[in-house]
């Protein structure tokens, strides 16, 4: 069993792998920190609290996310490819008020009471989990067995610019600042996670078959961001589950092919967002404890099969 914490901004992609998590019986989630992204933080809070409400998970402490960036910009949001609120077309329920929010000193709490058996699994902007390290500094998260990341682009395209991937892109002093001071880091970046498509006859199928009370949201809100995805990136047979990845790779180690690498962030200019690591057959020697592990190859058959596995399970809640 796999304590997770999970930082999420639950639009679509986002939600899939919290829905993920929650059927999946090898995680136990101890926690979601639900902050802004591709929609704001208060549309996040509310798709983050319908999803545990449909899966009875009402006991998983909600930890209300950042706004913005730490740089303190206006932040974009993309309603094309993930809806107005997160979801497609799908808006959570009007009676989700007075919801048990809990701030950013409940991380630092979960991770004393999970010592050294915590996960941390973040699919969203890395804002929140930079603040901890800024907080309380280097050694704030030093007790979480490891951190599983989706972010950044190495020998790809980003899919925000040229360079840079979105996670890493909307705040890249966050990034930086993960990258520099998290320990043990795996990351889950586009040139594995853009291969890992769920086709629109995967997702008819769960829509018919799949034992989860998340059921009745699969087919409408794939349907949207598949949509998005075919104006995006014309030809395309399906949706990348980007954010599902880094749970898939969790639970099953032998799925992704990993490149010990220290992992830089650009900050500023027309390469912000921008992730560097040096991939010379005879890199500079790093300190072993500032290697973060790259995801550069991945069983994507298997994976998705994985994936398909969990929504067909019929599982009893978590607790």
């Amino acid at each position: 069993m796999f304590n997770v914490l999970m930082f999420v901004d639950s639009g679509v992609d986002d939600s899939f792998a919290l829905m993920y998590a929650l059927m999946n019986p090898e995680i136990k989630v101890v926690g979601v920190v639900s902050g802004y992204g591709n929609i704001t933080k208060e549309q996040s809070v509310r798709n983050t609290a319908y999803l545990l409400k449909l899966a009875g998970r009402e006991d998983i402490p909600i930890i209300a996310g950042a706004a913005g960036p730490l740089s303190g910009e206006q932040t974009s949001y993309y309603p094309e490819i993930h809806g107005k609120e997160g979801l497609g077309p799908i808006r959570p329920p009007a009676n989700l008020t007075n919801l048990n929010l809990y701030d950013i000193n409940k991380i630092i709490e979960l991770v004393n009471l999970y010592k050294n058996n915590l996960y941390i699994v973040g699919v969203g902007r890395l804002t929140e989990l930079a603040l901890p390290f800024i907080l309380y500094g280097i050694d704030a998260l030093k007790d979480v067995s490891a951190f599983y990341i989706m972010g950044g682009a190495f020998l790809v395209p980003g899919n925000v610019t040229s360079e840079a991937e979105a996670n890493f892109y909307a705040d890249p002093i966050a990034a930086y600042t993960v990258m520099e001071k998290g320990r043990n880091i795996f990351l889950h970046p586009l040139n594995i996670t853009n291969r890992a498509i769920v086709t629109p006859e995967m997702i008819e199928f769960l829509s018919i078959n799949s034992p989860s009370p998340f059921k009745p949201l699969l087919k409408p809100a794939y349907d949207y961001y598949y949509s998005a995805y075919q104006k995006l990136v014309p030809g395309i047979k399906g949706a990348p589950i980007h954010d599902v990845v880094p749970l898939i790779a969790l639970t099953n180690p032998d799925l992704v092919r990993y490149l010990p690498r220290r992992v830089r962030v650009e900050q500023f200019g027309n390469a912000r967002g921008k992730s560097i690591a040096d991939f010379r057959p005879k890199p500079d020697e790093e300190p072993k404890e500032t290697l973060d592990f790259i995801g550069m190859e991945a069983d994507i058959p298997k994976l998705l099969q994985n994936f398909m596995d969990v929504f067909l399970k019929k599982t009893q809640n978590q607790r």
